[in-house]
């Protein structure tokens, strides 16, 4: 379940915050929603590690030893003598592996920026139509219905205009 307090401006949003925080709710359940790029730590204080850069530079290693193994697996399997020079030539096996890293670091940067916007995003999530004309959004995700009450009256008090939940409405 995903309560969505709904606020005006930064400050109500960051004591929203720092008071759900000291409520007891960990600061991994809880997100901003908002149509403004603020800097991390502006809101939330928390840091999660991300798998972009792990992503783009595990696709070009692997696209370089796939463009590698391709020249040079082709060059070897059907080798072409041609006069004194090497069967597997260092230049043109490199323009392959190069082409095939940056091929897949590419692959690789798109792969985690999705995963980074958390696209496609199949879970029901509370929303509200305002956020997108500069309103600020906390939401907060709760394992069970036991902490609800606590955590509405906590973005309440904090000066939320309203509150949706992920529920149909």
């Amino acid at each position: 379940m995903e309560l969505l307090g709904v606020f005006t401006n930064i400050e109500q949003a960051a004591t929203a915050v720092e008071q759900l925080v000291r409520a007891g709710c960990p600061e991994e359940t809880i997100t901003s929603v908002t149509s403004v790029p603020y800097p991390p730590g502006v809101l939330i204080r928390g840091q999660r590690r991300g798998w972009f850069h792990r992503l783009t530079v595990g696709g070009a290693l692997l696209g370089a030893a796939g463009g590698f193994a391709l020249a040079a697996g082709t060059a070897w399997i059907y080798p072409v003598q041609t006069g004194d020079k090497p069967i597997i030539a260092l230049f043109p096996t490199g323009i392959i592996a190069y082409e095939g890293m940056m091929l897949c670091a590419l692959l690789g940067t798109m792969a985690g920026m999705l995963l980074e916007m958390g696209l496609p995003d199949l879970r029901r999530r509370a929303r509200d139509p305002e956020i997108a004309d500069g309103l600020i959004g906390i939401a907060v995700t709760l394992a069970d219905e036991t902490r609800r009450r606590t955590v509405e009256q906590t973005l309440l008090a904090a000066g939320a205009l309203r509150i949706r939940t992920d529920e149909a409405p």
